[in-house]
């Protein structure tokens, strides 16, 4: 380790921040990467434990200790390839993972834990300025084509890998840009697009071929907000003819819904039917009809990240209030770390959204939606406990509050599930596509050379569950095609 007693001298410090006032006014990325001092002063604070519980805390295995240390020591390039060596895309990880390896930090169990992220953050931010970080040209072909469904973080993820082991890959995504819910559920003030961009070329240097704008599957057995999305359609009974292997790596995009009276009136729209216009908007799109929140009292219905992505975009559109209900109880503001320790824990999280201002509320279920002339203007709801499992309301617990403009932000119950039918896979008790993690079979559907990964597989997750699912995924297919694969696991 490098310094044998930092975790006792240094104290963790946050990543500099744009003031909420400020930040406010603009959709660009306002969390800036620490500087090569303060990286080194944060490296130091890692206690290179015997057994490094940040290590199975994260879903990618970083190694994190090593490049801590590495850090440390100023040996700023080494420190990249270990992380590339784990990680394809840290610059994702590093602005938008919650970061599970910090939970599972050992200084964590009586101090603050090491600022694992912020340091993540800083490695690949000065690979990128360093110039470092370049495409990586494999010269012999396995003579083999894969297709890739979805551009998402899974899809980029087994792209790049299956393409680094020889193969012909073909990425296609059915928006005009490559990304996915990156692109297109991500808020640009989280995650800047720029990223994403340089990521592309990379890989398009390196031999990925990219198709936007293609559907895959059958366009008339879709709703229409899906199938208009694209120009081109593809079969995937062409696909099984043209390529050796298919991987999918869609996302859970079927939201779930709140079927209360009231809920056909205008002005209640699921998260991403709003969020991802603002993305087109800021991207140099023009948006017909826009989704607004401007001078609107704005209701943001669920209380995970995607709620407070709609959050921080509604204040940013210039709403008159912004309030946020969750069904479940307040968590504890501090979490019982001898309990739950080195897993993630249920506390209060306040996100940066939420400092830039919004009333939040929980233990809150919604009654019925009410208005005039089609239009929505108020929200009646119910205070709820939660006993044995069960959400009981509260007598005399009624009451009201204004609401021009609503965002359904519950989760995603599933893949759409004409995707899946499309591809005729069998699925889980939950939906999503069937396949398993490990043996012979990994990532293999019930359909020859059809594999899934990612949210598609999994359901709902996190991005850097999504890249470990991707590598993974990548290193099933190279074996089934080639017998034997190199590519880590």
């Amino acid at each position: 380790m490098g310094k044998v007693t930092g975790f006792m001298e240094y104290g963790r410090l946050q990543e500099a921040a744009e003031a909420p006032a400020s930040r406010v006014k603009h959709y660009r990325e306002f969390l800036m990467h620490l500087d090569d001092g303060s990286a080194r002063t944060q490296a130091a604070r890692c206690m290179d434990c015997g057994i490094p519980f940040c290590n199975n805390g994260c879903p990618v295995n970083n190694i994190i200790p090593d490049w801590n240390d590495l850090v440390y020591n100023g040996h700023y390039r080494q420190a990249l390839d270990t992380l590339h060596s784990t990680n394809n895309f840290p610059e994702f990880t590093g602005r938008i993972c919650p970061a599970p390896c910090e939970t599972a930090c050992t200084l964590g169990i009586n101090a603050d834990a090491v600022g694992i992220k912020s340091i993540e953050h800083f490695i690949v931010d000065k690979g990128w300025e360093s110039g470092w970080i370049k495409p990586e040209v494999i010269t012999v072909s396995t003579g083999k084509k894969v297709a890739i469904v979805g551009s998402g973080p899974a899809g980029l993820a087994t792209a790049q890998q299956l393409c680094r082991a020889g193969h012909a890959v073909t990425v296609f995504e059915k928006n005009d840009r490559i990304g996915g819910l990156l692109r297109y559920g991500i808020p640009d003030f989280k995650l800047e697009k720029s990223h994403i961009d340089r990521r592309v070329e990379q890989m398009q240097a390196e031999g990925v071929h990219f198709r936007t704008g293609v559907f895959i599957g059958d366009r008339t057995t879709f709703p229409s907000t899906i199938a208009n999305w694209s120009d081109d359609v593809i079969s995937v009974a062409q696909l099984q003819e043209q390529f050796d292997a298919i991987v999918m790596a869609g996302g859970a995009e079927q939201p779930r819904d709140l079927p209360v009276p009231g809920r056909d009136l205008q002005g209640i729209h699921f998260a991403m039917e709003f969020l991802p216009q603002q993305n087109k908007v800021n991207a140099g799109d023009k948006v017909l009809e826009q989704i607004l929140a401007t001078g609107k009292n704005v209701v943001v219905i669920g209380g995970g990240d995607t709620g407070s992505d709609c959050v921080g975009t509604s204040n940013r559109q210039g709403a008159l209030s912004v309030s946020q209900f969750e069904v479940m109880p307040m968590p504890p503001e501090k979490e019982n770390t001898a309990m739950v320790w080195p897993y993630w824990p249920l506390k209060l999280r306040t996100s940066s959204s939420h400092e830039e201002g919004c009333q939040r509320d929980w233990s809150v279920a919604t009654k019925r939606f009410s208005g005039s002339d089609g239009k929505v203007e108020k929200i009646v709801a119910v205070r709820v406990e939660w006993r044995d499992g069960k959400m009981v309301e509260l007598p005399d617990s009624e009451f009201e509050i204004k609401a021009d403009l609503v965002l359904l932000a519950m989760g995603f119950v599933s893949p759409v599930q004409q995707v899946l039918a499309s591809f005729g896979v069998d699925q889980d008790a939950r939906g999503n596509a069937r396949a398993a993690t490990d043996g012979v079979k990994a990532y293999a559907s019930s359909v020859s050379k059809i594999f899934s990964a990612g949210d598609m597989r999994r359901g709902q997750s996190l991005v850097v569950w999504a890249i470990r699912e991707g590598r993974q995924c990548a290193r099933a297919v190279d074996q089934y095609l080639m017998g034997a694969s190199l590519l880590p696991a």
